[in-house]
């Protein structure tokens, strides 16, 4: 029986447990000094390989498979465990500290551009590309984006926080957010079992930005063992769909940009060149000495 009895005014006067209990604070703004990297390319992305990071480094990789030049672009890691989204040059392109965020110097003026889904419009419209521009398939993509924008944390920060990082195993609130996640996942297979793609015939940014969280849930790449909790494989839709995204070259690409742990051959920490998938993966790399 949990005695918790919540005061009248709540205060930050301890940490609050699990994996992330270093970093999480009640107050916004920058806790260090500290410059942000820039490369030679159009566009500086700032990430990692979570699920919202994998997103816009999807995107990017379609973009260049699909011919646009312009979007070269560098990838810098910015590893959230260690509370480098609090540094104060972070800070200034995301003043909510979180990744990813890019910033746009292919124009006369730098623009700022953060949350993933804002980001994957301003690419989808620079560059006329996986967003339809028929009204009624655009707004068809437009209410599935902002589906999982809307959805997610129900998976992230609600399921995937209770199953795998809190300090303790609480069984209210593993089942609360398991019947959601798996209402969810209902929802896309009927949407997926009349159609090919999330949104239609067309791959759009809707199934860039559904993928890494609800196609990792139903392959087993988040949360270890909540496919098999969450019976994922009977899903039958979601994993037909999920097969077929990531055999794409350029959503295996858009994984391995700034991940920093797994296999050493699926790392490439900081993207610079379309080479750098061939060379600079961790494998590749002599060990530090």
């Amino acid at each position: 029986m949990n005695d918790y009895a919540p005061p009248k005014v709540w205060t930050w006067n301890k940490p609050n447990g699990g994996e992330f209990a270093s970093i999480n604070r009640p107050i916004a703004g920058h806790t260090h000094e500290k410059e942000l990297p820039v490369g030679k390319h159009p566009f500086q992305l700032y990430s990692l390989a979570t699920p919202n990071g994998q997103k816009v480094t999807i995107m990017f990789e379609e973009l260049l498979a699909a011919g646009h030049k312009g979007a070269e672009y560098d990838a810098w890691p910015i590893k959230i465990g260690s509370g480098e989204q609090f540094g104060s040059g972070f800070v200034k392109i995301n003043p909510n500290s979180k990744i990813p965020a890019l910033l746009d110097r292919s124009g006369p003026k730098p623009i700022r551009v953060f949350e993933s889904a804002s980001i994957l419009v301003h690419l989808a419209e620079k560059f006329g590309a996986f967003l339809p521009k028929e009204p009624a398939a655009r707004a068809e993509c437009f209410n599935w984006l902002f589906w999982q924008m809307g959805s997610a944390p129900y998976l992230g920060g609600g399921f995937g926080h209770f199953f795998s990082y809190a300090p303790m195993k609480i069984e209210y609130a593993i089942d609360r957010f398991a019947m959601e996640v798996k209402r969810q996942l209902d929802v896309l297979d009927r949407q997926l079992a009349e159609r090919e793609y999330i949104a239609g015939d067309s791959y759009t940014i809707a199934d860039m930005a559904i993928l890494p969280w609800y196609g990792g849930i139903s392959k087993g790449y988040s949360y270890s063992g909540a496919d098999e909790f969450l019976s994922a494989h009977e899903y039958k839709h979601v994993n037909r769909w999920s097969d077929m995204l990531y055999a794409r070259p350029a959503v295996k690409r858009g994984r391995m940009v700034n991940r920093l742990s797994g296999d050493p051959r699926d790392q490439l920490h900081e993207r610079h060149d379309a080479s750098d998938f061939e060379t600079k993966t961790q494998d590749k790399l002599a060990p530090a000495k």
